[in-house]
């Protein structure tokens, strides 16, 4: 097992849940089996950073271009998500998780909606971790969304042009007050952001694993978190300012 040092953990780990259904093609079944297999990594990570005592877990569960696809694997997608909601709900209180959403939430079905906002509203008051889950969700739509809201505050007077910095920006995007990930996972071995957190990752360690996200699992996590304490995160600047040598 790794071992990580407990006091230097990131603050927030984001992740790109990949790789379901070519689980699922390697073990000759269909996509939706896979799908399934997956819930249960999304349970065993949950559970880990939890744990360990990660404030915030953002999960890209379901992307605004996921809409594409196969009605029959939408469907049981959205089926698998409401019934994770269902079946989580208890253990998020026990555990002190509370859960929010990013997103467009409006595109996802009624019954989906019903069961995430009443999961949201009964987990707001926990503290233990954040787990964010990215639905109907887009990088580029959110960046949109900032946009109009600030164009329509600078129209009503609400805010001036030379108020519109990094930081106000950022209040205007679903993540407002979380704080951008330490850490980006991809799994299945793509290299590629699609789409996700597009502002929020500028200075995001990025960790890309060939396991497949149904076969990640608490000791892949602790791989990762391994290899991000192994970096030196220098935000544009040098070494030496880094560890204050230079004046």
């Amino acid at each position: 097992m790794e071992e990580i040092d407990r006091e230097k953990l990131p603050s927030h780990i984001a992740i790109i849940m990949d790789g379901n259904g070519r689980w699922a093609k390697k073990k000759f079944l269909n996509r939706i089996s896979g799908h399934m297999k997956g819930v249960d990594a999304v349970r065993e990570v949950v559970t880990a950073c939890r744990e360990l005592g990660i404030k915030v877990l953002t999960l890209y569960a379901f992307s605004e271009e996921n809409w594409r696809r196969p009605r029959e694997e939408v469907t049981a997608l959205m089926g698998l998500l409401k019934e994770y909601l269902l079946k989580e709900r208890e253990e998020m209180l026990k555990n002190q998780i509370r859960l929010r959403a990013i997103g467009r939430m409006e595109d996802l079905p009624s019954a989906v909606q019903k069961t995430l906002q009443e999961t949201i509203k009964k987990t707001k008051h926990c503290e233990g971790m954040t787990l964010n889950l990215a639905l109907s969700y887009s990088g580029r739509s959110e960046i949109l969304h900032a946009v109009q809201g600030i164009v329509s505050d600078f129209e009503n007077g609400r805010i001036k042009k030379e108020e519109i910095n990094p930081k106000r920006f950022s209040q205007y995007l679903w993540t407002q007050d979380i704080p951008d990930p330490d850490l980006l996972i991809r799994t299945s071995g793509e290299c590629r952001i699609s789409n996700f957190l597009l502002w929020q990752i500028a200075y995001t360690e990025l960790y890309v694993t060939d396991t497949l996200w149904p076969d990640f699992d608490r000791e892949e996590l602790l791989k990762a978190i391994a290899d991000y304490q192994s970096r030196e995160r220098r935000f544009g600047m040098t070494s030496e300012q880094i560890n204050g040598l230079e004046e």
